[in-house]
């Protein structure tokens, strides 16, 4: 299996089988995101505990690649600090919008292909922007227009 079928089977599985993808009635902290767009819709529900994120679940319609990237998403946040959170979304911005794998992390690097289709990009990071909008606890829908 070649790293394209590697990173395709993430995303699909992912999507088919998201991680995480519940209401999170602990949650303190929730955002919204929509991409007008796609028709992707997002809610992510964040416990946070201090500064570290305790739990993250969402819910939400959208295609493959938001749905999968959210499920990686609540996968590599939960555990974090919101430092760490934030440096890790400028990772993922930086795969998804120039193509360069992260060899770290395979899950996160499964979405490199994505660069080529930008419009794409919208969707693949819509789940994070929402994300840390509720980390901040800024309640004002994130939105890839």
């Amino acid at each position: 299996m070649d790293l394209t079928e590697l990173y395709q089977s993430v995303i699909l599985e992912n999507n088919r089988r998201p991680r995480n993808y519940r209401k999170l009635p602990e949650a303190n902290r929730i955002a919204s995101g929509n991409n007008p767009v796609c028709g992707d819709e997002i809610t992510v529900f964040v416990q946070l505990d201090g500064d570290r994120i305790a739990d993250i679940s969402f819910q939400g319609a959208g295609c493959a690649i938001s749905q999968a990237s959210a499920s990686v998403m609540t996968q590599r946040l939960k555990g974090r600090t919101l430092a760490e959170a934030e440096t890790l979304f400028g990772r993922f911005k930086e795969i998804v919008t120039e193509g360069k794998p992260d060899d770290e992390d395979l899950d996160l690097s499964a979405f490199a292909g994505v660069h080529q289709f930008p419009a794409r990009i919208k969707c693949a990071t819509l789940g994070w922007h929402a994300a840390i909008n509720a980390v901040h606890g800024d309640s004002v829908t994130a939105s890839t227009e």
